[in-house]
């Protein structure tokens, strides 16, 4: 049993105790004495307005640093704005207790702080400014761009998109390992989860995170949560995952334990770096939350150069731009072009039945509908289970990216004199190619000896041999650029292309589509702004001069790295959007004819994969036949969007085809900003590339001065 002095000691303690902070009701009074709004309070805190609501309404405490600049800016309210009675001397005491606390710590002769000295000479406000100022405001832009030209005007600013009063505080937040949560436009937020399932919690009903969707028919995006090194650690999450093929926690790890025991769910992909945490949907309230975990390499250095280094505030800033111009990422950039696709064309919408007069789902036009598609055979492969149940032995079409050597005996003297070798690369050449493409929406139907119709997409089997074309030109017909030694399946582009050049076409078979749209057009439109709008803030714009702009390009990865990061997101969007409609399956276990989860989807599309590959070839041979025919000059090597010209400098300029005027000729390669023109890609010597293609190897690959790696959708 305790003695009296032990007793009487621990109360003494007890009201020598001082509270950090006032109540929360005192708070909230103390600011309205002093006619600062919520709104104006969160700008000074560095924080949100639903913070300081929070810390009214006591829901959450500040912690350190903020909690020190509250108790100073309280402090000095309570000093000048006491509460009448009994409770006005406690805080009176209190605010006096904390000032000599203070001033102790800091030393004799330090102030009391300036910014609450402000906050106090700030009139009130009516009530109808306080309103408006508490509204949060929507993400800002980057900086603006330094001008590259004196005599033209600053590049307008696009106007902030509206902020959907269901997500205040935007698409994502970064969270660090001492529970503050970063979000767009600098919100900080204050997380007191120690636990997933609390994240998750916390993240839904209190964040106020996400974002509308992108059609009206579509789903609303998922609150995002991108955790640090530092928060997993702290979420009782490993360092790096010991499942290096799979990517994910083993099902008995605590974690997952803890998930499920709450009743939430992981998707079939488990809990990896793109963890997906969920519940089934209240109506037409979703119960789900994205996790990204960086130091599983959740962004990787390809197509986020530098993010996963970047503080959280800086991650934020990347992530949200991102957000803003394409989508809350939903995995890797792959991923989230994949994803975009279905966002802009929802496979449903409502549509009421005509006997009970309900409204129920069905398919929304012009999508690929909820449904996996069998491919046509040719436009398939023999892993795929209706293919190998076939037997199919009638071959495939080979819709690739261009990866041609010019043989090295077509090389005359003179190219071989010239002392410079220029790569041209065309700036997001799949991109450009999906623009208005007309592409197949229902199942496929087999004909035989049909005639040839440019405008039906489909695979077409025909014998394309016997078209000679230059040598010193790669076959338009083929990736390697090799002539066809026979029949062979092709996309229609292909096909049309071998007509444009005047040559009959007779078909032997054909696999066609009699339902068509445009399902790429709102997925290029968005894709196409996004980076127009990005290399215009990098200072690329598209009213530069040829000159202007080869300068521009020369330093736009040196203006900003967060828009450097967001500029190779959404080329690893496009990239990896159109590589994901042809995905094969994954490890060494996988047998002939069983399915695999890439092609359960609707939107594994194989012959739309081959129809923007195929544009993008053909458009590439129809430049590479007028420059000849303009200039005279022929290519030494085509790496999928990237060509290489002998030239007599190390300027493309010297060499383009202009007019009297100065104009670029159209049809030839164009110097700009905007999918499918050209930008300069590097320079070498010439007796290099010829070294290069004698030894085998491709100067594409090679002639920014690195390995260039080929990839499916650029």
């Amino acid at each position: 049993m305790a003695s009296e002095e032990e007793l009487f000691a621990n109360i003494d303690a007890l009201l020598e105790e001082e509270p950090q902070l006032p109540p929360p009701a005192e708070r909230a009074r103390l600011r309205e004495a002093a006619g600062i709004t919520q709104a104006r309070l969160a700008t000074a805190l560095k924080s949100t307005v639903q913070t300081v609501k929070n810390y009214e309404n006591g829901r959450s405490e500040p912690k350190s640093p903020r909690l020190e600049a509250y108790q100073r800016l309280l402090r000095a309210w309570a000093a000048k704005y006491p509460a009448p009675g009994p409770e006005g001397f406690a805080l009176g005491r209190w605010a006096a207790e904390q000032k000599r606390d203070a001033q102790t710590e800091a030393g004799p002769g330090r102030p009391v702080p300036e910014r609450a000295a402000a906050l106090e000479q700030r009139p009130a406000r009516p009530a109808a400014a306080e309103e408006a100022e508490a509204a949060p405001e929507p993400p800002a832009r980057p900086a603006p761009r330094p001008a590259t030209s004196s005599r033209r005007p600053a590049a307008k600013k696009a106007a902030k998109p509206a902020v959907d009063p269901r997500f205040p505080h935007g698409p994502l937040a970064v969270l660090d390992g001492d529970g503050s949560a970063y979000g767009v436009d600098g919100i900080v937020l204050d997380c007191p989860a120690t636990t997933v399932v609390e994240l998750v919690e916390w993240a839904l009903r209190e964040a106020g995170l996400g974002a509308p969707k992108l059609h009206r028919h579509g789903k609303d995006s998922d609150p995002l949560i991108v955790l640090t090194a530092a928060a997993a650690a702290k979420l009782g999450l490993p360092e790096r995952l010991e499942d290096r093929r799979g990517l994910r926690l083993e099902e008995n790890h605590p974690v997952v334990k803890q998930i499920l025991k709450a009743k939430w769910q992981l998707t079939q992909r488990g809990f990896g770096p793109w963890a997906r945490i969920y519940r089934k949907a209240q109506g037409a309230q979703r119960q789900c939350v994205q996790l990204a975990i960086l130091p599983w390499d959740a962004l990787d250095t390809r197509s986020w150069p530098g993010v996963a280094d970047m503080d959280p505030a800086a991650i934020a800033q990347v992530l949200g731009l991102y957000a803003q111009r394409v989508a809350t990422p939903r995995g890797s950039t792959a991923v989230s072009g994949l994803e975009l696709m279905t966002a802009l064309r929802p496979p449903t919408r409502p549509v009421r039945d005509e006997e009970t007069g309900n409204w129920v789902s069905g398919h929304n036009p012009g999508s690929l509908g909820t449904e996996p598609m069998d491919p046509a055979p040719p436009e398939g492969q023999i892993e795929h289970p209706a293919v190998f149940k076939l037997g199919w032995k009638g071959g495939f079409l080979h819709e690739e990216a261009y990866q041609w050597v010019r043989d090295i005996d077509t090389l005359t003297y003179e190219e071989c004199s010239l002392p410079y070798a220029v790569g041209l690369d065309l700036n997001t050449a799949f991109l450009a190619s999906a623009a208005r493409l007309t592409v197949g929406l229902s199942a496929p139907d087999h004909f035989v000896a049909p005639k040839f119709n440019p405008k039906i997409p489909g695979s077409w089997l025909v014998d394309l041999s016997h078209i000679e074309l230059d040598p010193r030109l790669p076959s338009p017909f083929t990736p390697t650029g090799e002539r066809p030694t026979g029949p062979a399946w092709y996309q229609t582009h292909t096909v049309a292309y071998a007509q444009e050049l005047g040559h009959n076409v007779e078909i032997l078979e054909a696999y066609l589509r009699r339902e068509t749209g445009a399902y790429l057009d709102p997925w290029h439109d968005r894709l196409k702004t996004a980076y127009v709008d990005t290399l215009a803030d990098m200072g690329v714009t598209k009213d530069l001069t040829d000159p202007e702009f080869l300068a521009a390009m020369e330093r736009h990865k040196d203006v900003d790295p967060v828009l450097t990061a967001v500029l190779a997101a959404i080329k690893g969007t496009i990239k990896g959007g159109i590589g994901k409609l042809f995905e094969n399956p994954q490890g060494k276990g996988h047998k002939d004819g069983e399915p695999w989860p890439a092609m359960m989807r609707p939107t594994w599309r194989p012959d739309i994969r081959a129809a923007v590959i195929s544009k993008a070839r053909v458009n590439m041979h129809r430049k590479l036949a007028n420059m000849a025919k303009m200039t005279g000059m022929f290519p030494l090597a085509v790496l999928s969007d990237c060509v290489v010209y002998p030239a007599p400098s190390a300027n493309p300029l010297d060499f383009l085809p202009y007019s009297e005027s100065g104009k670029p000729q159209p049809g030839a390669f164009r110097l700009g900003p905007t999918p499918g023109l050209a930008k300069l890609e590097g320079v070498q010597d010439m007796a290099w590339a010829v070294d290069l293609m004698e030894k085998g190897f491709n100067p594409g690959r090679h002639i920014k001065g690195g390995d260039a790696v080929l990839e499916d959708g650029e």
